[in-house]
């Protein structure tokens, strides 16, 4: 195998050739191996592989033991045996770029199948998130310490994150068309100027990488990708920034509510800051709802929480965590807009989003909240927030949800998630609050 290039076991190469290239795999019991197209100019190229040491030059041509790498998106794999190694061809390259991973385990490039998270937009900001990579496992309490967590508890020092790449821009500047790949991808100019990019432990104790992006352009439709480790692609998912009249600013990063993030009807604030986050958000909001909080933990632990069951399916710490997911979701109103039907999806029918007009000066459904002198729709909660409380929590605390036979609709989002009957779960118009394609029915909390 003189002339080839030699490619080591669990390594990652870049090439760029307009020639044929031959690359010498390592020996391996189990080998796989990995391209990606980093450039449209490769979009044409064909990889051939063969774990037979007698072919030097695997082709088109074929053979017992030769096999064609086939792309999808550009990119794709093959695995293996290679007891002795074996050889790899690119062809018909035209002066492309791409990547060569070889390993003994896994592939090393790879399409995700969980995708981002959309936040929300304003008119030039954005709040999005990473797929989850990280699950906070938080123990049960058990008598004779039966406790909950405290009504403002911190959120926990993050795990050891993988490397995330935020990929942005308009839809107009056809990312989709591109090869796939985080080569491909990252190699693009990205939108927009990210102001804050950590790690944030969202509801459902997930750990995710959370981008708060400005300078965006107002009513566009965008395309994101989140890459993770340069390699692995997760996305597309779109959404739309908000008309230039929106005036509903971003609130973000509260530990109490973690999970809200999105447009709330509160004044701007103030420069430089361009979103709400817990050190500038008012104390006139957060101390009551922590007061609610406390208060509802108290009540809740005069039940026999350490010793009585009263479901064998749900615990006191269920019942917090669904209340707190209630509480936030109805004291936070959330802004939206109807959603531009460029981004409806591929479906012939969407259903409209729960929006509830409200007035400059109305009082606002939250006391504690300021009366804000513009117009604007807010979207009310899923219904499934206020059922999934309901099934939780002890009878005792008397909690109960509207129905859709009597005016549920006029504080929360009915049928989207639930299908109108309590505890029926995906079987609505839509099975969930939103989608990839930029789609919010109702808030989740």
């Amino acid at each position: 195998m003189s002339g080839q290039s030699q490619i080591s076991l669990n390594s990652l190469s870049t090439f760029s050739s307009s020639n044929l290239s031959v690359f010498s795999l390592p020996p391996s019991s189990s080998l796989t191996v990995s391209v990606a197209l980093c450039s449209l100019q490769a979009s044409s190229a064909r990889f051939f592989l063969t774990n037979d040491t007698t072919i030097s030059v695997p082709g088109p041509e074929g053979g017992i033991d030769v096999f064609e790498i086939l792309l999808e998106n550009g990119y794709g794999y093959w695995t293996g045996p290679a007891a002795n190694g074996g050889s790899l061809t690119a062809d018909n390259l035209n002066n492309g770029i791409f990547e060569v991973a070889v390993s003994n385990n896994d592939s090393v490039h790879e399409v995700l199948d969980t995708l981002p998270l959309f936040g929300d937009t304003a008119v030039n900001q954005a709040l999005l998130f990473s797929p989850p990579f990280s699950t906070e496992v938080i123990p049960e309490p058990t008598y004779p310490n039966y406790t909950l967590p405290s009504a403002n508890s911190s959120i926990p020092d993050a795990p050891t994150s993988p490397v995330f790449d935020l990929v942005l821009a308009p839809l107009s500047a056809q990312l989709t068309s591109l090869p796939q790949t985080g080569c491909s991808l990252t190699n693009t100019s990205s939108s927009g100027t990210v102001t804050l990019n950590d790690l944030w432990l969202r509801g459902n104790e997930e750990w995710r990488s959370q981008w708060l992006v400005d300078g965006l352009s107002p009513s566009t439709n965008y395309t994101a990708y989140v890459i993770q480790d340069h390699l692995k692609v997760s996305g597309p998912i779109y959404f739309a920034t908000k008309s230039a009249g929106f005036p509903c600013p971003l609130v973000h990063s509260l530990p109490y509510c973690p999970s809200t993030a999105y447009a709330v009807p509160l004044p701007p604030p103030q420069a430089p800051s361009i979103a709400y986050d817990a050190s500038i958000l008012p104390t006139s909001i957060s101390d009551p709802l922590l007061q609610y909080m406390t208060n509802f933990t108290t009540m809740l632990l005069t039940f026999a929480c350490g010793r009585d069951l009263y479901s064998p399916l749900q615990t006191c710490a269920d019942c917090q965590r669904e209340y707190r997911s209630w509480l936030c979701s109805v004291s936070f109103p959330r802004c939206s807009e109807p959603t531009p039907t460029s981004l409806a999806g591929s479906s012939a029918q969407v259903p409209l989003s729960a929006l509830q007009p409200q007035a400059s000066g109305a009082t606002p459904r939250n006391p504690f909240f300021p009366v804000v002198n513009y117009t604007y729709e807010s979207l009310l909660p899923c219904l499934e927030v206020c059922n999934a409380v309901d099934r939780a929590c002890p009878s005792f605390l008397g909690i109960k949800c509207p129905v859709p036979q009597f005016n549920a609709d006029s504080s929360y989002g009915v049928g989207f998630i639930d299908d109108g009957e309590a505890g029926v779960i995906g079987q609505g118009s839509s099975g969930t609050a939103q989608d990839r394609w930029g789609n919010v029915w109702c808030n989740p909390g």
